[in-house]
Order: C-alpha cells, then sequence, then structure tokens
C-alpha cells in the first residue's frame, strides 16, 4: 500500500497538514489525493510518465505529489523563479507527460483538469522500492542544474534514517517553510506519511510569520538555512518549549552564527546533504556537542574522504566526501555521462571537501570547485568567510578566486555591510577587515581586494552563487 493510504488507514483521524486556514486529517489528504489520481489518469497519465508541478506550496501540492505515486507517475517538482529559458531546458530534458502550472492562481485548482466524475482510479501498481519516485533538479549553486532522479526505495530509507537519528515521534510537529522543490522541503511531506507526524506548511520563509507558528502551532522541528535562521534570529524573541530542533543545512553556516542561536535558546542541529542522496547525509544527533561539525552519517549511509585519485584518507586529512548507501540517487535523467561521472563503485563522488573527526563526525570546508590555490597553497573560502562574518560591521560575506598571472588565483571577498554606507567609506572598512584577518588567519588566506555590494547571488534555498562573482561570469555584478 502507498505510504498517505496505509497512514491514512492507520490513523485516519490524526491531524496530517495545515495550511493557511486548512487543516487536514490523513483521511481527508488521502481523499484529496485519490481524487487528484482519478483526475490524472483521465487525463492520460499513467505509470512511468511524468508530473511536472510547477506550483506554490498548498495542499494541492502536497495532494498531487502522493496522487502521482498513486498511479505510479512520476513527480518532477519545478521552480517558479526559474526564467523562461531556464524553465524550457528543463521540461525539455524530462519530457513530462502533464505541466501542472498554478503560478498566476493562488487557492485555485491549479490546472484545468477533467472532472473524474466520482470515479476512483484504477488500482494503483505494487510501489517497487526500485521504481522512480521523483526527478529533482539540482540547486545549480555551482554550474549546470541536473535532474536527479530518486527511487521510492531511497527516498523511504532517507526518511527512516532521520527519524531514527532525530528521535521523531508521531506527535511531531514540523514546519516546513523551504522551497518544495528542493529536497530539505519536500522531505518532510516523506516522513509525515510514514511516521504520522503532522506538516503545517508556508508557502515560503517569512521571519515575523515563522516566530508566530513556532508558537501557535507548538511546532518541533523546522528546517532552515543559514540566510533563513539569520533572518530568524534578527526578528528577537526565544523559541517555543515544544521546539526540539532547528535542523541547519543547505549551506555552510558560520560559527558565529552557530552560536548566536545557541545563546538565544535554539536546539540547533547542522546536518549536511544533497539531492543525489534523497536529503540528509549527515546530522547532529539531540544532545551533540556544538562542536560535532554535520554530525556523523545516518544509519545505513557510509562516508569517506578521499583525495584526487580516489585514496581514501585518514581521520583529520582532508578531501572530497564520497557516500554510499541505500539513500542514493538511480542517476541524472536521460544523461548517463553525468551518472558515471558521478558514481564510483557504489560510492556518490559529491564535489564536495570536508574532513572526516576520530569520532566519525564531518566537517564540511566547501565545494571542490570552489577551493582556491594560491602560490600553491589551498585557500577553503568558507574558513576566510567565518572570519569576515564575525567582524561587527559584516553582515554577508562570500569569497572566491580570481585569476593572478602570478599566483594563479588570489583570495577576492565580497561584503555585505551591516549598515549601509558611502562608498568613500569602504577603503577604511577594506583596511579594518584586512586588520581583522590578519589576527586570525595565516597571510596567504587573506584576500587581496575587497568589493561592497547591496546583496550577494543566492539561489532559491539561500545557497551562495560564489560563480556569478567572478566577472568573467554570465550575470556577475558589475
Amino acid at each position: 500500500m502507498h505510504w498517505l493510504w496505509q497512514r491514512a488507514a492507520q490513523t485516519p483521524e490524526k491531524l496530517a497538514l495545515v495550511c493557511g486556514a486548512e487543516r487536514l486529517r490523513f483521511a481527508d489528504l488521502a481523499a484529496r489525493a485519490e481524487d487528484w489520481a482519478a483526475r490524472l489518469q483521465v487525463a492520460g497519465l499513467g505509470r512511468g510518465d511524468r508530473l511536472a508541478l510547477r506550483l506554490r506550496p498548498g495542499v494541492d501540492f502536497a495532494a498531487l505529489l502522493h496522487a502521482a505515486w498513486r498511479i505510479g507517475a512520476i513527480a518532477a517538482p519545478l521552480n517558479l523563479r526559474l526564467a523562461q529559458a531556464e524553465l524550457q531546458s528543463q521540461l525539455a530534458r524530462i519530457a513530462p507527460r502533464l505541466i501542472l502550472d498554478g503560478e498566476a492562481v493562488v487557492g485555485e485548482p491549479p490546472a484545468s483538469l477533467p472532472q473524474a466524475r466520482g470515479a476512483a482510479p484504477a488500482p494503483p501498481p505494487p510501489l517497487r522500492p526500485e521504481a522512480a519516485a521523483l526527478i529533482l533538479f539540482t540547486s545549480g549553486a555551482s554550474g549546470f542544474a541536473k535532474a536527479a532522479c530518486l527511487s521510492f526505495g531511497a527516498l523511504e530509507a532517507s526518511a527512516r534514517a532521520s527519524a531514527q537519528r532525530l528521535q521523531s515521534r508521531a506527535t511531531d510537529r514540523w514546519l516546513a517553510c523551504l522551497p518544495l522543490f528542493h529536497v530539505s522541503g519536500l522531505s518532510i511531506f516523506l516522513r509525515s506519511a510514514l511516521d504520522g507526524s503532522a506538516v503545517v506548511l508556508h508557502e515560503g520563509f517569512e521571519a515575523a510569520r515563522v516566530r508566530r507558528a513556532l508558537a501557535a502551532e507548538s511546532i518541533t522541528h523546522v528546517s532552515l538555512v543559514p540566510t533563513a535562521l539569520s533572518r530568524l534570529l534578527d526578528a528577537g524573541g526565544a523559541p517555543p518549549a515544544a521546539l526540539r530542533a532547528v535542523l541547519l543545512g543547505g549551506a555552510a553556516a558560520d560559527f558565529a552564527l552557530c552560536q548566536r542561536a545557541r545563546r538565544a535558546g535554539f536546539p540547533l542541529l547542522s546536518t549536511y546533504g544533497l539531492t543525489e542522496a534523497a536529503s540528509q547525509v549527515a546530522t547532529m544527533a539531540p544532545g551533540d556537542a556544538p562542536d560535532s561539525g554535520a554530525g556523523r552519517p545516518l544509519p545505513g549511509t557510509a562516508l569517506r574522504i578521499v583525495n584526487a585519485a580516489g585514496r581514501a584518507l585518514p581521520p583529520g586529512e582532508s578531501g572530497e566526501i564520497w557516500v554510499r548507501g541505500p539513500t542514493l540517487f538511480m542517476g541524472y535523467w536521460n544523461d548517463a555521462e553525468a551518472s558515471r561521472a558521478a558514481l564510483r563503485d557504489g560510492w556518490l563522488r559529491t564535489g564536495d571537501l570536508g574532513h572526516l573527526d576520530a569520532q566519525g563526525r564531518l566537517h564540511v570546508h566547501g565545494r571542490r570547485d570552489d577551493l582556491i590555490v594560491s602560490g600553491g597553497e589551498n585557500i577553503h573560502p568558507a574558513e576566510v568567510e567565518a572570519v569576515l562574518l564575525r567582524h561587527p560591521a559584516v553582515r554577508e560575506a562570500a569569497v572566491c578566486g580570481l585569476a593572478d598571472g602570478d599566483l594563479g588565483q588570489r583570495a577576492a571577498a565580497f561584503i555585505v555591510p551591516e549598515r549601509a554606507a558611502p562608498p568613500d567609506s569602504h577603503p577604511a572598512l577594506a583596511q579594518s577587515l584586512r586588520e581583522h584577518c590578519r589576527a586570525h588567519l595565516a597571510g596567504y588566506k587573506i584576500p587581496r581586494s575587497f568589493q561592497f555590494r547591496s546583496n550577494l547571488p543566492r539561489t532559491a534555498l539561500g545557497k551562495l552563487m560564489r560563480r556569478r562573482l567572478r566577472p568573467d561570469s554570465p550575470g556577475s555584478p558589475e
């Protein structure tokens, strides 16, 4: 039996989803999904067909996700913010049988579909763990977004391992305020159907609204990215007693931000994951020490740190993070070459750099492609950014490598000041930042230049688009 219908049979009266004024029990959500499944079948959607969902977060999005699986179709949520050329490129790659686009409507059916005239959909095909369930496009923070295909088995393995690590309960309430076209937002719905927890769904992140919901809805868990956490802390107030975990992932968070959150009483649990591994790979457990990095690998997941030749490195040495386990994706949709490049002997080559400590905990340094090699020395941008963010005049910071005739590359810093400042004050601030860095970093790690911006380019999830800071990159700042 499919996850939602099994849950509805076990706990039909239990709260499943809160979205605005709507409050649905599992029986209600299953009935809504059953209706959508019948309508999708009448529209010609069947087993193995792709259903593109270009919808705002809402009850229909959740119901359609399960409805697609009910009839054996593959759901493909898409980013509403895509430019037309980007959207057409993604649609061409996945060739959906049906596209539901609700961009222009709020609170209405997402698209005109034939009515099913009260008929139930055909008996569902068996839920096979190896069958494709989702196609999710990677964030594209470091390049071309790829279409990762995830199986039912990978999604279930991820949800169950996450629940075990977080010590989840059926009485939990998750606040979902991350994009639903990304695995970290979408995975909350999967956990809910499997363990019977409730989901409070917001259309997006708005700090004051999240603050209110944490208390009013007795939220126990929320997933955030660093930029969202920072805005939530700026909104002020103490976390409610019911809140047991703030899962922080999506991008590297600096130590100062984590310290600030913990001082404010937020139960912060750092995590590292990626689309190709169905969300979490390593996550802190409740009660772990603050210096635990991203925590230990989830149950069933193996991690390896390797050098450029693919040789495993001992604890403490930095290299590329490789992942193996039941949560890995099936490959990139219709892209055998990219799939072969990402997978080697059952291991996923993440392209991220990090190290394992003596206790087996993962510490993430950043993207391999972001590593700056200056005069033969390696510079990790995240390390420099963490230092810059400790300066009281800095709100956001990014570091990337720019071409240099003598050194090969030089580190350049891009700064969003805490308060808007006239251009004639920038030289003094740059000098202050150099002195600050000199007190905390080796000389070769100090940025050779400082540029000041009103904002930094980020993805919808809040990941820094470092490549767009380079002057030779399309869309780079002037």
